[in-house]
């Protein structure tokens, strides 16, 4: 052999490092999309009918429209329930990637028995094979304290941390009445804990509704997003299925995508009293995932 072709051990050991590692790269930067359960539940609702034992046919019909996961509850009280969802969803050909949780995290008295039963349960949970824990903390009422927020922030740095020990990514959603009081504690939380640990599940829509533009929140915690929750208004009312509308979708994710922000999309079709509904569950969640593709 000659010289000028020789390769030494190492820089064939790097070269393989590297071609390796590409693959992976490519493929962690694929987007994952996915359903929010909480909508088809109102849907079957509507028709009398219990979500969770048609939940073999809301997943085929998932599978089928091209989607790589859905989004259900964390329990807490029956953990296995978790481990049950997981292999509902490989059973489908799907992903178990995201669960969605509540928490009564502001009291000092229970705080800490809250974060211990939630560590627990999303402990589980990944070994079930879910890596996203999104909480949205709960409500009360009225807007919270001082002292009750910061208690609350206490206990969401130590669910991020704990988690993240664990190897999740942990984010908090929102609903209104984090938004009230120009977002006060929708910004509380977020700047009173460390961007490391504890992340962001966008949901666009709800934060829009909230007085503050999604754009101004990409670019004040864009850095913390795991996962994202879509969906679209018109007029101020939800829309029956993911298109254009209010949101300008394809300008924010295209600015997100540039600034790395996690690709874990899920669709939430939720329903409010003046949704206009003309098409199916099925159909809307079809014309969803096709019009998300075709943006990304």
């Amino acid at each position: 052999m000659s010289r000028s072709i020789r390769i030494s051990r190492r820089c064939f050991l790097q070269a393989m490092t590297v071609a390796t590692l590409i693959p992976t790269v490519q493929a962690a930067a694929k987007p994952l999309i996915g359903s929010q359960l909480y909508g088809w539940g109102q849907y079957y609702s509507r028709e009398g009918k219990d979500l969770w034992k048609h939940m073999d046919e809301v997943l085929s019909a998932l599978r089928d429209s091209g989607y790589d996961y859905a989004e259900g509850s964390l329990d807490w009280g029956s953990p296995e329930n978790n481990f049950k969802f997981a292999e509902q969803l490989k059973g489908k050909g799907m992903q178990p990637v995201a669960l969605y949780s509540g928490g009564r995290l502001h009291e000092k008295a229970t705080a800490e028995k809250t974060v211990d039963q939630f560590v627990k349960a999303a402990v589980e949970a990944k070994k079930a094979g879910f890596s996203v824990i999104n909480c949205n903390p709960d409500p009360i009422g009225r807007e919270k304290s001082d002292q009750e927020l910061a208690t609350q922030a206490e206990a969401l740095k130590r669910l991020g941390k704990e988690l993240s020990a664990a190897g999740m990514k942990f984010g908090i959603h929102n609903h209104t009445p984090e938004m009230v009081n120009h977002a006060r504690e929708f910004h509380f939380n977020f700047q009173k804990t460390e961007p490391q640990t504890v992340g962001f599940c966008f949901d666009v829509d709800w934060v829009n509704r909230g007085g503050v533009k999604p754009e101004q929140a990409l670019k004040d915690y864009g850095k913390r997003i795991v996962s994202w929750h879509l969906r679209q208004s018109r007029d101020g009312v939800w829309w029956e299925d993911l298109d254009e509308g209010e949101i300008n979708y394809p300008g924010l994710l295209k600015a997100a995508m540039e600034k790395g922000a996690a690709p874990v999309y899920t669709v939430e079709l939720a329903l409010e009293e003046k949704t206009r509904i003309t098409r199916s569950v099925v159909e809307n969640h079809r014309r969803s995932i096709k019009y998300l593709k075709s943006i990304l």
